[in-house]
């Protein structure tokens, strides 16, 4: 799972990717602080709680319950592999990638050019962090007030990705075309795939774009004579099925709603959401809580302060963060880390299921409880699921067992949202 953030130079990409990966990158006021892509892991708390939490339930009733209730984790009895759970909230890795910024020409070479586009191919998602308050111009440049907007923003980026996605498939575009004369329709659809399955275009993309062509432009005629209002068509519609975009309206603690309003709308019709932020305040209080001066879950506005934060924080430090939990609670969203959660979760539609290896305790092979949580896409089977986990696996496997039921499962079977599933296969 990757996300790529993505935007216009001076925004707040690198603060807002060092928020939610508490990984150090430079942070400046100045266009293309960042040159090459950061990439770094983001810890997602899952929606649901923990499958812990039921075999907590479950071992209490029996009387089987090793880990008394005076606990560090708040209740929490698995082992993950990677991440953490503390009071049955699970974390899980998502891959961000936070590009240097992008100006309006990049696909013909202004700025870092085609080197971003590039660094953009796989994602998942993208994210585009925006400058709410209006105080840089569309390049990135401080200006102080009256800036871009926030849909200029928008609507250069879809420009971009779309000039750049015509450019990949035009440079051969007649070549391409004429096949069709010889080898029919299919031909046009292979010349396309071909073209862009460097950046993880499929062929339900491509079927896609040319279905628009289609229907926009019902006497187009033949493709050797599609210009380029029907090559940048094929472009938006693989472009919106392949990065779908969401927006963090950053620096929101420095203008009005208003602001954002016109771009929510445009953004929702095309399937994404868009959140209000500041990441400079998510970010102090990521780095207070990783200071140990308080306690705070990410996504969420209220923290606890720590002993060692009453001993440690000044008067004003204190105030400082107790205004930050007020602003972020103002805002609808949970902030940068529920908007990514609302991509991976809502518009990518991802599921978790905790594979085992025995059904009865929900434990691997050296009886650790729920060490993985993996997060597959809507619709993956219990074999995709043992492909998942291991390549071996999915060549091996035979059957799997729902270990809540004990039900046998068959390779069709398609995964449910926590599912804790054994996979039995040929070794």
């Amino acid at each position: 799972m990757r996300i790529g953030l993505v935007g216009k130079p001076n925004v707040g990409k690198s603060t807002s990717f060092s928020a939610l990966t508490e990984k150090p990158v430079e942070i400046a006021n100045y266009p293309f602080t960042t040159i090459d892509p950061n990439v770094g892991i983001a810890w997602l708390p899952l929606p649901d709680p923990c499958a812990c939490s039921q075999l907590r339930i479950k071992r209490e009733k029996e009387g089987k319950l090793i880990n008394e209730i005076n606990d560090d984790r708040k209740g929490s009895i698995c082992s993950p592999n990677s991440g953490s759970c503390i009071s049955f909230t699970r974390f899980v890795p998502i891959t961000l990638i936070d590009v240097a910024g992008l100006v309006p020409g990049a696909h013909e070479g202004r700025g870092r050019g085609n080197q971003f586009l590039s660094d953009l191919a796989r994602c998942d998602a993208l994210i585009q962090i925006v400058d709410a308050s209006g105080s840089t111009d569309i390049e990135g440049n401080p200006i102080g007030s009256n800036g871009s907007t926030p849909l200029e923003e928008h609507d250069f980026l879809l420009k971009e990705l779309d000039a750049w996605i015509t450019g990949i498939i035009s440079s051969g575009w007649q070549r391409g075309a004429r096949r069709v004369q010889s080898e029919g329709e299919k031909a046009i659809s292979l010349y396309l795939l071909d073209q862009l399955s460097g950046i993880g275009v499929k062929e339900i993309h491509v079927l896609s774009g040319l279905a628009a062509v289609h229907e926009k432009f019902p006497n187009a005629g033949v493709p050797w004579n599609w210009g380029e209002e029907e090559l940048t068509t094929i472009s938006s519609t693989i472009r919106s099925e392949l990065f779908p975009i969401s927006v963090a309206a950053n620096k929101a603690d420095s203008t009005s709603q208003e602001t954002w309003l016109e771009i929510k709308e445009v953004v929702k019709k095309n399937g994404g959401i868009v959140v209000p932020t500041s990441a400079e305040a998510e970010l102090a209080l990521r780095r207070a809580s990783r200071s140990g001066l308080i306690n705070h879950i990410p996504g969420e506005s209220n923290f606890e302060i720590t002993q060692n934060g009453e001993e440690k924080l000044s008067d004003a430090q204190r105030k400082g963060l107790i205004s930050i939990g007020k602003t972020l609670d103002a805002w609808e969203g949970g902030g940068l880390i529920g908007l990514l959660s609302d991509v991976v979760f809502g518009i990518l539609d991802q599921k978790v299921a905790y594979p085992v290896q025995d059904e009865s305790n929900w434990v691997d092979g050296e009886g650790n409880i729920l060490p993985d949580a993996i997060l597959v896409p809507e619709g993956t089977t219990a074999k995709g699921l043992a492909y998942a986990v291991h390549s071996d696996l999915g060549d091996g496997f035979i059957r799997a067992v729902d270990a809540r039921s004990s039900r046998v499962i068959g390779a069709e079977y398609e995964i449910k949202n926590g599912d804790v599933i054994r996979i039995h296969a040929k070794k």
